[in-house]
């Protein structure tokens, strides 16, 4: 059985092979890592062999109503003290015996028939246990490839600060050879720009980390020796694009859409069969048997000299009395209904919680990024009119480095809150059951 995912909104249609050692890309973008990681996640791989694994479990479940055909042989060697002579054949010290032996159930009180049931509940639940697992790993990649923006967006903020004040050192050390200045503001400038070098040097290493993090989650594993030190050029932005949702609209969207939901329902039905099975133990078997048999002969030990024939009958159990055996499973199988139930219960509370959480955080991260994008139109200006004070004599240096720190800050916090956004409306797709760009079908 194989089970093929078919991409809907991913751009990037060339799959690469599970375990395959590949290099590292020239230009990578989301919509790549997100193929890659359908593809290669580990998360995602073993869900599948989840689903292969209830495919044969409900093959053996299947052979309780099949016929089952067996060959038996016995062959038994006697001690010459236990031969008894006959008046009419010499003592014979074996015997043997070899049968083709059919046996079909006719009747198991209806057991086979819900167990069948159950098997085919449980394997539709595993397939949405495999669309919940790739939903949690789209999300995760698309953080990891977020996080991996952002941070090479806030080496981008370091170097243009070191840019500032680099230039700041410069402009200093023209003021001291003028006169200007003293040697004092040329030390300072001196002093932020090496204090400055430690950020730079942190966000350069974040900026790995991340990668390292965002290859995790796609299940890279295989590198060439000369690769080892290459990094791909990430191919997006960490830009701002609001968006509403309703929140009664987007609650009654996940109860419907969430796959844990339809799995833990599955759950629920398979339960019920449970149920019947184990009351099917109160009911009687009947199986239908026939053999065909070769005999040792009385007169000789030679196979041509057997007794051949077949044999053909009907065989019944029913377990009247078990010491109440079948009462205490049918109890079990009823409190495992109950607890599914009751999963079901609490995993729809917690979605419903799950989206609630998802708009909050939303809502949260569009209201920073609207007040981040109006400082740092805020901050620049003051930079500016600082950088005129100080050049017409009206202003001190200090008032150019903190503005220049200011405006560091609100870059980075603006990073932040669009970095945040993008995870929270990640998050929201996720927690709406419609991150799962694909569709999985049955081949």
């Amino acid at each position: 059985m194989k089970w093929i995912l078919k991409i809907a909104v991913i751009l990037f249609v060339g799959s690469l092979p599970a375990q395959t050692p590949v290099a590292i890309p020239e230009t990578l973008d989301l919509p790549t890592a997100l193929s890659y990681a359908l593809e290669n996640n580990f998360a995602i791989r073993q869900a599948q062999q989840r689903i292969k694994e209830q495919d044969g479990l409900i093959v053996e479940v299947r052979s309780r109503a099949l016929p089952n055909v067996s060959v038996n042989a016995s062959y038994t060697e006697l001690d010459s003290g236990l031969s008894e002579p006959s008046q009419f054949f010499s003592p014979t010290n074996n015997d043997w015996r070899v049968s083709l032996d059919v046996k079909q159930a006719l009747y198991t009180g209806g057991g086979v028939r819900a167990a069948l049931r159950a098997q085919d509940y449980l394997k539709q639940s595993v397939i949405f246990d495999l669309k919940a697992t790739i939903s949690q790993a789209v999300f995760l990649v698309s953080a990891g490839f977020y996080d991996v923006l952002l941070a090479r967006e806030k080496i981008s903020v370091q170097e243009k600060n070191i840019q500032l004040l680099e230039d700041q050192l410069q402009d200093s050390n023209n003021r001291f050879e003028a006169g200007a200045v003293s040697q004092f503001e040329v030390l300072r400038s001196e002093v932020e720009l090496a204090n400055a070098q430690p950020e730079l040097i942190r966000a350069r290493n974040g900026f790995k980390i991340a990668i390292e993090e965002l290859r995790q989650l796609l299940g890279f594993s295989g590198v060439y020796i000369d690769d080892l030190d290459k990094v791909p050029t990430f191919v997006g932005t960490l830009d701002f694009e609001p968006n509403s949702v309703n929140l009664m609209t987007a609650i009654e969207t996940a109860k419907t859409n969430r796959p844990e939901l339809q799995q833990l329902e599955l759950i629920s039905s398979a339960r019920e069969e449970g149920v019947m099975i184990e009351r099917a133990g109160k009911r009687p078997s009947v199986d239908l048997v026939g053999s065909y048999q070769f005999n040792k002969s009385i007169s000789s030990s030679s196979f041509n000299d057997s007794r051949d024939g077949w044999t053909l009958g009907v065989q019944s159990s029913w377990d009247i009395w078990d010491g109440k055996a079948t009462d205490g499973r049918v109890q079990q199988a009823q409190a495992q209904l109950e607890q599914a139930r009751l999963d079901l219960g609490e995993a729809t509370l917690a979605i419903e919680v799950d989206v609630r959480r998802s708009m909050h955080d939303l809502r949260q991260a569009a209201e920073l990024s609207n007040a981040a994008e109006k400082v740092i139109e805020q901050a620049e200006e003051s930079l500016r009119l600082a950088n005129e004070l100080y050049s017409a004599g009206q202003g001190t240096q200090l008032d150019v480095l903190q503005s220049q720190v200011a405006l560091t800050e609100s870059r980075l916090n603006q990073l932040e809150a669009f970095h945040s956004y993008k995870i929270a409306q990640a998050a929201l797709s996720r927690s709406l059951g419609n991150a799962i760009p694909y569709e999985v079908t049955e081949q």
